[in-house]
């Protein structure tokens, strides 16, 4: 992982890099705890660049009544789709796609598709619990234990 040094975030909040480069930062900035840090303290080196808010509370006002506008557009949009679509289609109906999955379930259910699923998984897991093979570590002991004990019964004929 790349981390970005201090100049590159005083650059960032100066908004002097490119696009391409400033979603590159922004996207490390999610990820990494390391660069917040040195971000946060970069912002707090430039705070005094920063803009002054002569009244907090009407910049605020004139914020929310934005977003409201903008809520309010987009509610309308909304509003005049559902008028255009007012009569949806039998097929295009949660109630049909709710009846499909219910008779579906009952088809299957009838047929012993279920059952025959649940016979299949336990034939399976039995099956996995009947082959246990000791794992990887025991074969490596079993065979040096093989090992050491072979050595053993050379010295023994030795003497």
């Amino acid at each position: 992982m790349k981390h970005y040094t201090y100049d590159e975030w005083l650059q960032y909040v100066r908004n002097e890099i490119t696009g391409k480069t400033r979603e590159e930062v922004e996207n490390h900035l999610y990820t990494c705890d390391q660069c917040l840090e040195v971000y946060l303290q970069a912002v707090t080196a430039n705070e005094s660049s920063l803009p002054i808010l002569s009244n907090e509370t009407s910049f605020t006002d004139a914020v929310m009544a934005e977003v409201s506008k903008k809520q309010g557009m987009v509610s309308d949009t909304k509003f005049a789709e559902k008028k255009s679509n007012k009569k949806k289609p039998f097929y295009k109906q949660a109630a049909f796609h709710y009846l499909l999955a219910a008779a579906a379930t009952i088809l299957l259910t009838f047929t012993g598709a279920f059952q025959s699923l649940a016979t299949y998984a336990n034939s399976l897991e039995t099956k996995q619990v009947q082959e246990k093979r000791p794992s990887m570590t025991e074969g490596m002991m079993n065979k040096t234990f093989a090992w050491m004990d072979s050595l053993e019964k050379k010295e023994a004929n030795k003497k």
